[in-house]
């Protein structure tokens, strides 16, 4: 089975630097590791954990179809002042 994988720079306050969110879109998990080396083991060790769980409760598990990424660009003046 072959997973999407979206990578983000975790940036709340307070967390150690250089830790990445790993979102696993199809799945709906989101997991985070230090680096995204870090991030995409986690995100396999939770991939894996929930098929497992999945399967052992004999539910299917659909493969993904297409993987589309993009992006949106928003102008400064469209985020909210602090």
């Amino acid at each position: 089975m072959n997973l999407g994988v979206v990578f983000e720079r975790v940036q709340e306050a307070g967390f150690p630097a250089g830790y990445y969110y790993a979102h696993i879109p199809t799945l709906g998990l989101t997991t985070h590791g230090l680096g995204i080396e870090g991030a995409r083991s986690a995100a396999l060790d939770l991939a894996r954990l929930w098929l497992a769980e999945k399967t052992a409760n004999g539910e299917s598990c659909q493969p993904a179809g297409d993987i589309l990424f993009s992006t949106l660009e928003l102008p400064g003046d469209a985020l909210p002042s602090a």
